[in-house]
């Protein structure tokens, strides 16, 4: 197979394209920019571009497949010279369906609590000695890449709901076909790819709709709008599971679990880590796992990068990180912390980053996401509204769309610099969510510094 990719120093793009080398392919790819660590990757495995920019000499009628990454435009060169030859162009989920026809796949859907369930599953999977592949959204301990393609018979994808590329507006997970379904939870967010909440819950009707004759949906019936939407689009050719929490402990911040009479100590902890284990538990389980093996498996997991993944501590303070930016995340990751350590003081640090959580007309939905902080900050920078093209978000529109009592509205990162350092931190969690980076600021350094 000869394989070329439009944008090959994508995060998951690199990582498919190096999987792809391993398997024996022919790859090349190219891009107009390439950062680490995707750089120094394909450095290591020959395949960094001699050149950067587009090289639509490179688009030869001998490639097998070209794929597509989302940096690319509907202009790229590239693109439109394999169009001329009549190529075979796909997005990323669209090549990945064609490496795992004949697999068994397994595909993980959700608003939040995809990228958890799929190493979750992935962990208990690799402790069994299972032989499968991969797509996952996050570095894992234990896993090299975050995408691996062999001729294993199984694939666990996390199959999130954003456009297949630039060119195909679709959502990801409608190009994957699972046999084994799951739906962790919907919550509305990226309005400005699904202006209205209807759209975004066509999107996950068509999901459902995709699922091979025969296979299993497993669902958090705890969500009220997916458990009305699972119901009244319910097929007779599929089986359903539902999952809720699980029967568990909370002693002396441990949390402990029991599924069917089988009992282990967990790493991670919160409602929405153990509706996330019940979703692994009931897909490894038509995996042909045990329970034993799965509750044994599951005791060892400490989480995926960016997932309430602790980054400084010591005897009075523990310092954890999250992905989390949507509201429904964001209160998953305070209630998750507040239920775990109820008599420390929790200073909650939200980074505003994306297009939906820097929209005015977004910040209702917001209300009450950090209500169990004891001080919550909600940050966001001028320079990332400046990058995003978006108007000046007006510190009150946030405070009136958190409605959280004494909420503290910055966006200067110097001042949020300066705060930092005057807090007390003694008998305390600070939990820092965003998917940015707190316009440069080193989060890691402050960290080590309060814990030391």
């Amino acid at each position: 197979m000869k394989v070329h990719f439009i944008s090959i120093g994508g995060s998951v793009m690199h990582q498919l394209a190096i999987a792809l080398h391993k398997k024996g392919y022919e790859v090349t790819g190219t891009d107009d920019e390439i950062f680490e660590p995707a750089k120094s990757n394909l450095e290591k495995e020959g395949l960094l571009p001699a050149t950067i920019g587009w090289q639509p000499e490179l688009i030869t009628k001998n490639i097998d497949a070209v794929i597509l990454g989302m940096h690319a435009k509907a202009d790229n060169p590239e693109m439109l010279k394999a169009k001329e030859l009549g190529l075979n162009i796909y997005s990323f989920p669209e090549y990945i369906y064609q490496e795992s026809k004949n697999k068994t796949r397994v595909v993980v859907g959700g608003s939040h609590g995809k990228t958890t369930t799929t190493s979750m599953i992935m962990h208990v999977l690799k402790n069994a000695d299972k032989n499968f592949d991969y797509l996952v959204g996050a570095r894992l301990d234990g896993f090299d890449q975050s995408v691996n393609i062999t001729d294993a018979p199984i694939i666990i994808c996390e199959g999130d709901e954003y456009p297949a590329s630039a060119i195909e507006k679709k959502p990801k997970f409608h190009f994957l076909f699972p046999h084994i379904a799951i739906l962790t939870g919907i919550a509305w967010d990226h309005i400005n790819v699904f202006p209205t909440f209807d759209f975004y819950l066509e999107q996950f009707i068509i999901f459902i709709n995709k699922i091979e004759k025969d296979g299993i949906l497993i669902y958090n019936e705890t969500d009220l709008i997916l458990k009305e939407l699972v119901e009244k689009n319910k097929r007779i050719d599929i089986r359903y599971q539902p999952y809720k929490i699980p029967s568990h402990k909370i002693e002396n911040g441990k949390t402990t679990v029991t599924i069917n009479k089988v009992t282990g100590t967990l790493k991670v902890f919160g409602d929405h880590n153990l509706l996330n284990l019940h979703a692994a538990y009931f897909t490894c389980k038509e995996l042909k796992i045990s329970d034993e093996e799965f509750i044994n498996a599951i005791g060892s997991f400490t989480g995926a990068a960016k997932r309430l993944e602790l980054i400084g501590s010591n005897d009075l303070t523990n310092v954890y990180r999250d992905f989390a930016h949507a509201p429904s995340k964001v209160k998953a990751t305070i209630d998750a912390v507040k239920q775990q350590y109820p008599n420390r003081k929790l200073i909650g640090i939200l980074e505003l980053h994306t297009y939906s959580s820097l929209n005015e007309n977004f910040m209702n939905e917001y209300n009450c996401a950090m209500e169990k902080a004891d001080t919550a900050v909600v940050f966001y920078s001028k320079h990332a509204l400046e990058l995003k093209r978006m108007p000046e978000l007006p510190k009150e529109k946030v405070i009136s769309g958190f409605a959280k009592e004494n909420l503290i509205v910055v966006n200067d990162k110097n001042e949020l610099w300066n705060w930092l350092q005057q807090q007390n931190y003694s008998n305390a969690n600070i939990v820092l969510m965003s998917s940015g980076n707190y316009d440069g600021l080193d989060m890691l350094t402050f960290a080590k510094q309060i814990c030391s």
